[in-house]
């Protein structure tokens, strides 16, 4: 009578775990929600439009916007793109119900969702709508939650400022093109406001969410001038943890046309804030207080937020130390009055600026001055002490509009001044670098543990698309020599770290470590040999089984089990149950919290089951210590005398479960 033993278990062990992950995946989906469309709202077609995957409050969220050409319930529908099959969503997909409103500066409503509880490092599908009414699949990735990572800033697309709505699109689409492909790990994409021409110009806005970018990279989006007096950038931009109050908004519209406000949100390493710099002076007596409640909203997040990030980065559209026509502009000769000392107090490090489209990058500013008079026009390093601030301004990402680097005045190198600098005469007193080439650029931010790597990059030359120059405007860029991804400025910001030496480790997620076993040794047959008759009445065959080696590194130290069952015993057509077969299991080598399971007697010594159900060979409570384990078991065969001669095999499964 022999007895063979199978492999298969481990395979059982892989199917369990699995298993388990697809549990863990519906758990969440019950606990973010889902709701199914009635049956009236799914069979109504709606036409999706206009989609754009916004920022959240964190990593773990985005937040997505759309039109609807129908006032029906929609939902954003999520699921990891490895679980798309032929471009079906499956029946785990993850659903956010969103909300909106009817549209005020054209036909059809506007909705809005916040994906949750997203994982790092996960490629992600997504679709809006509803059932039957769905948008096409979009898709996204997310990196690690924590650590170094890149920014993409881009200045003043104003689609529609050249007179050709088309062209200015290009220009645009070229832009995120280049940059994305020469930075396709990049986490954000930021903007400087002035996204349009005309704030309710629709057509202006499908041509600056033409390019496919808008919805795999999550848009930071910043209100520029152009794009108030109608509520079309809010319909087309919902932001996290934004202050809609009136000291927030554009003061010099009626209230149904006023959009913006200020907003707040952490992406790892950097407190980001947005202000809507269109609300400066009250219409109502002319005074600053817009200027002075972004202060107070800033001055509140810093203190309520800065200590969650290192680094502090501050966007709005209106540049206070920029180059070209708005440099001299009062209202940001005033700004820097009201600004920049309250930035050096709450150790703002970077200010990000768009308007003036041209490209600058200030000295470190503290308190309206340059802080260290010997830094060097065009350092590649800055070391900022304690209120040391970086402006940068943006130039156009569009081509649809350059404007020309203005010559210092008169006017000094006092707060509201713009004199030269007395170590580069040509350039304000305020600028490291400035820049105008009339091409199109971006700017690269790599967020560091200890520094800010800035860079001014060319996603253009003279030649098309650049409709500005197209139009007829000059053009002293050189593609030979400065061709597209070339660097027009390049800086490390260095943090200050005050009279000591700051030090600074990065700790990566723990291995998760793993639990498994294997048959020890070679894996043959267990052979019992020839059954001896005992006292006239049955037959006893004994035995041991080839020791399970069990191994756990996981952290969890979560509890494991090693169980076995047989199946009938068979000989062509004879047979006999397993339930016969009973064993004493034992540890061989201690570890990994391992104890022995109960022995379990044959059938027919107790008339109970025997092996024929699964029985425990070994077993660890939650907190044992790692380590590994070798288990074995004498085997104790008893079988009935009536039983016919013959050579007897069967299967013993093993079964691995943990937690």
């Amino acid at each position: 009578m022999t007895l063979s033993t199978s492999t298969r278990a481990s395979g059982l062990v892989r199917r369990r775990l699995v298993a388990g992950v697809v549990a863990g995946c519906l758990g969440m989906g019950a606990a973010l929600g889902s709701g199914l469309m009635t049956g009236a709202s799914a069979a109504e077609s709606t036409t999706i439009s206009s989609v754009i995957l916004g920022v959240g409050a964190n990593e773990t969220q985005r937040i997505v916007t759309w039109y609807s050409s129908a006032d029906t319930a929609q939902k954003i529908q999520l699921a990891p793109t490895a679980e798309i099959v032929n471009g079906e969503f499956p029946a785990s997909a993850v659903n956010f119900d969103a909300v909106g409103a009817a549209n005020t500066s054209t036909t059809g409503f506007n909705r809005h969702a916040t994906i949750s509880n997203l994982r790092e490092n996960t490629a992600y599908s997504y679709r809006v709508g509803s059932e039957g009414s769905w948008s096409p699949a979009y898709a996204f990735k997310t990196q690690d939650f924590e650590g170094d990572y890149d920014f993409l800033f881009f200045g003043d697309p104003q689609i529609g400022s050249s007179g050709d709505r088309l062209m200015d699109q290009a220009g645009w689409e070229e832009t995120l093109k280049v940059a994305t492909a020469a930075n396709p790990n990049a986490e954000l994409l930021v903007s400087g406001g002035d996204h349009v021409e005309s704030a309710n110009d629709e057509g202006q806005w499908t041509s600056f969410m033409a390019p496919d970018q808008l919805r795999q990279y999550p848009v930071v989006a910043t209100i520029g001038n152009h794009d108030v007096g109608g509520k079309s950038y809010e319909q087309h931009h919902f932001t996290p943890n934004t202050d809609r109050s009136a000291p927030y908004y554009d003061n010099g519209n009626p209230a149904g046309t006023k959009s913006g406000g200020d907003y707040w949100f952490v992406y790892k390493d950097v407190l980001f804030i947005d202000i809507n710099s269109n609300s400066y002076k009250l219409s109502t007596d002319g005074s600053n207080a817009g200027d002075a409640a972004h202060v107070s909203y800033i001055t509140d997040v810093v203190n309520k937020h800065g200590s969650e990030a290192k680094w502090k980065v501050l966007v709005y559209h209106h540049s206070i130390y920029s180059p070209a026509s708005h440099a001299t502009d009062s209202d940001n000769k005033q700004r820097r009055e009201d600004f920049t000392t309250a930035f050096s107090n709450l150790g703002i490090d970077m200010v990000l600026q768009g308007h003036d489209h041209s490209y600058s990058r200030s000295y470190s500013i503290k308190n309206g001055q340059k802080e260290n008079p010997a830094e060097k026009p065009g350092a590649a390093d800055v070391f900022p002490g304690p209120g040391g601030v970086i402006y940068v301004t943006a130039n156009s990402a569009s081509g649809s509009k350059y404007y020309d680097i203005k010559k210092p005045d008169s006017s000094g190198t006092g707060i509201r001044g713009n004199g030269p600098d007395p170590l580069d005469p040509s350039k304000y007193w305020y600028n490291s670098v400035q820049n105008q080439e009339h091409v199109r650029s971006y700017v690269k931010v790599q967020v560091r543990g200890d520094k800010l790597v800035l860079a001014n990059v060319r996603s253009g030359t003279c030649a098309a698309p650049n409709a500005a120059v197209e139009k007829g405007l000059s053009c002293v860029n050189t593609p030979d020599g400065q061709p597209v991804g070339s660097i027009v400025d390049n800086v490390t910001v260095h943090p200050y770290n005050g009279d000591g030496q700051s030090i600074q480790v990065n700790v990566p997620n723990p291995a998760p470590g793993e639990f498994g076993w294997t048959i020890d040794g070679y894996n043959g047959l267990v052979d019992l040999g020839v059954a001896q008759e005992r006292d006239g009445t049955y037959f006893q065959a004994n035995g041991k089984i080839n020791p399970i080696l069990v191994s756990d590194s996981r952290r969890s130290l979560a509890p494991w089990s090693i169980s076995a069952n047989v199946g009938d015993f068979q000989d062509g057509d004879k047979k006999f149950s397993g339930s016969y077969l009973g064993w004493t299991p034992y540890v061989l080598d201690a570890g990994a919290g391992a104890e022995a399971g109960a022995p379990v007697l044959s059938s027919f010594d107790d008339q109970g089951k025997g092996l024929s159900v699964s029985s425990g060979l070994g077993a660890a409570a939650q907190g044992h210590p790692r380590g590994g384990a070798k288990l074995g078991a004498d085997l104790d065969l008893k079988i009935p005398d009536s039983v016919v001669k013959g050579s007897y095999r069967a299967t013993l499964t093993i079964t691995a479960l943990s937690s």
